[in-house]
């Protein structure tokens, strides 16, 4: 309980600003959006961590936060010129209320039945937003490229945007590690053991179930907001991509799920990969049949991803690997 004491144990939050500062330090334009698109994946695969690794629940719609956040807040910078600090709390905010809702619905299934429904919850979250008006309908909102000047013109909005997004992953990576050594962390690896077991114990199930649920919305729905803003616009079709959260989940399992430094390395891992599959021209077209190749080698294989097959091979090493 006292693990957050060790210097050891902030070693992934330290890894992260290590990393995500090089853009900022070198002024590499080129180096940012490769970064931008990391960080990205980091943070959308450690806030996936807090239900999939920690309670053992599968999510296939965690895309639909990062989608609904992010036009939450998109909405409010583009149409009702509130500041972009607001709009990405507002957008967070968004993503776990639209949580909390369906955690008390959804988080009554188990296994392949919580799975199918999170996937239902994203196709009808992308025909909503197809039918609102408030939102654009189809063919989405885009911002009024004036707004850049109030964060010192476009270029200067860039750097500011990705600044963000970096402190928002070492936030999300360091309150996994949090959640994790804490009592409501051990409730939720709990229900991951055994949820029944847990239930007799005196565990509350429900109520974790549904936090960590709603504390996974979050970070999601401030990330979509920033993403939007640094595009300039938002559209149904980019902001709830199905194969998105089908690639977090990679992502969490290739690193170890139940880990805070597994999503970082899966993410790195995976973002690597995938960078070449879509430049390859043999590969360009098959990198969402190669996710499932690799999902299905992991579940198989190295059910713990590469933290735990680290862990297995360099015991003296497992304060690191948190």
């Amino acid at each position: 309980m006292n693990a957050h004491r060790h210097p050891a144990f902030w070693l992934t939050p330290l890894l992260v600003v290590v990393l995500g500062v090089l853009p900022l330090a070198t002024r590499g334009d080129t180096l940012r959006e490769t970064m931008f698109t990391l960080l990205t994946f980091v943070t959308l695969a450690s806030s996936l961590n807090l239900l999939l690794g920690y309670t053992g629940y599968v999510n296939f719609g965690h895309i639909v936060f990062f989608g609904l956040g992010g036009y939450t807040g998109f909405y409010l910078l583009s149409q009702q010129g509130v500041s972009l600090y607001l709009a990405m709390l507002a957008g967070g905010l968004a993503a776990s209320a639209l949580a909390g809702v369906l955690g008390l619905a959804i988080l009554r299934l188990r296994g392949a039945y919580f799975a199918l429904a999170t996937i239902g919850i994203n196709e009808a979250a992308r025909a909503f937003v197809n039918n609102i008006s408030l939102f654009g309908g189809a063919t989405g909102l885009s911002i009024n490229f004036s707004v850049y000047g109030e964060y010192g013109g476009p270029a200067r909005a860039l750097w500011l945007t990705y600044a963000l997004l970096l402190g928002v992953t070492v936030v999300v990576v360091a309150l996994s590690l949090l959640v994790k050594s804490s009592r409501f962390g051990l409730g939720l690896l709990a229900i991951r053991e055994d949820e029944d077991a847990a239930l007799v114990m005196g565990v509350n199930t429900p109520r974790l179930k549904t936090l960590a649920y709603v504390l996974s919305a979050f970070f999601p729905g401030v990330v979509g907001t920033l993403y939007f803003f640094k595009n300039g616009n938002v559209e149904p079709g980019d902001a709830f991509r199905l194969h998105t959260s089908i690639e977090t989940l990679v992502m969490v399992m290739l690193g170890g799920a139940g880990t805070a430094l597994g999503p970082v390395l899966g993410a790195a891992t995976y973002d690597r990969l995938r960078s070449f599959l879509l430049t390859t021209p043999l590969f360009k077209d098959l990198h969402l049949a190669f996710a499932g190749g690799v999902l299905l080698l992991i579940v198989l294989f190295v059910p713990s991803g590469v933290v735990g097959w680290l862990r297995a091979r360099l015991p003296r090493a497992r304060g690191v690997l948190e």
